[in-house]
């Protein structure tokens, strides 16, 4: 189970960077030809190493980091139409994997498990 959660969080991680930059740089950009909206994706490599290295502590932060990602989708879910609305529906339904996999993960690794 440590395994699944710790490949899981790790993919979701990576492809929710690819969703946000090919999001607003290409797909279904605010403005026409790509916008600083990509910054949005920069959040996201501050835990990455962490969560690819399997530090607890990176899983335990990243968790209130993607939350921030998860609020967005969901607003943007409801709010927009066409591609950028379903582009939102999967930045929620990625965030909610990491979320899951990242405490899964942490609780699964926890000092009290790893004596008993």
């Amino acid at each position: 189970m440590t395994r699944f959660a710790s490949y899981a969080s790790s993919f979701s991680l990576i492809a929710l960077i690819f969703l946000c930059l090919a999001w607003e740089l290409r797909l279904a950009p605010l403005a026409p030809g790509g916008t600083w909206m990509a910054l949005k994706a920069l959040p996201l490599l501050l835990p990455l190493f962490g969560i690819l290295k399997g530090r607890r502590y990176t899983y335990q932060w990243s968790t209130m980091l993607i939350l921030a990602y998860f609020a967005e989708g969901i607003v943007r879910a409801t709010t927009e139409h066409g591609l950028s609305q379903a582009l939102a529906v999967a930045e929620t339904l990625l965030s909610l994997v990491f979320f899951v996999a990242a405490v899964a993960y942490a609780y699964r690794t926890r000092p009290s498990r790893q004596t008993a």
